[in-house]
């Protein structure tokens, strides 16, 4: 069969036409409304817009029952994972005002994807609670665990009121710590 050049654009389906410019994708941080971060969640998701609520699930204890509640970690933050089209698009919904900025500038800060797959792994596996720190914690000895449910899992070993934690640092939003015994883990040699 002989194709002339008229002819290979009816053969390619028509999403690829037209889109040959690459377009990366970056982690930012939308601030949403109090509250409205689980059906902003559920909106981006219905507009194809990936994106990542970090939710725990905690015991509630009363003293007639027990009850598994959901609890959102970063309150009115949701992490959207966009090209600078989807971008846009994110700002389109009423209850998401602005993307989170470093002081002194005006574009959205990225996390990095190493970051975010390191926190991703960190709530998916880790059966202890795991707390969010703002204040500035001393950069501690690197570090990748080695036996429970977040093996494989690199961070930093932190001391926080006097227990062993491993921190990932998040850009921006401080550290998510984890509590971990100091034998689960081994120093990462860079």
């Amino acid at each position: 069969m002989i194709i002339s050049k008229n002819d290979d654009q009816n053969l390619l389906p028509t999403t690829v036409i037209g889109r040959s410019v690459a377009r990366s994708k970056r982690w930012l941080v939308a601030v949403v409304r109090i509250y409205h971060e689980k059906k902003t969640s559920e909106r981006l998701t219905k507009m194809g817009i990936e994106n990542f609520l970090p939710i725990q699930q905690e015991v509630h204890k009363w003293s007639d029952r027990r009850k598994v509640v959901d609890r959102v970690l970063l309150p009115m933050m949701i992490f959207v994972h966009v090209d600078p089209q989807e971008q846009k698009e994110v700002l389109t919904l009423s209850a998401i005002s602005r993307y989170m900025v470093l002081r002194g500038e005006s574009t959205p800060a990225v996390i990095p994807d190493q970051q975010m797959l390191r926190f991703k792994f960190m709530l998916d596996y880790s059966d202890e609670t795991i707390s969010m720190s703002t204040s500035p914690l001393a950069p501690g000895e690197k570090v990748r665990v080695i036996k429970g449910p977040l093996a494989g899992l690199e961070g930093e070993l932190v001391n926080v009121d006097g227990k062993s934690k491993v921190a990932v640092r998040l850009t921006m939003l401080g550290c998510a710590c984890v509590d971990i015994p100091v034998g689960c883990v081994e120093p990462v040699s860079e």
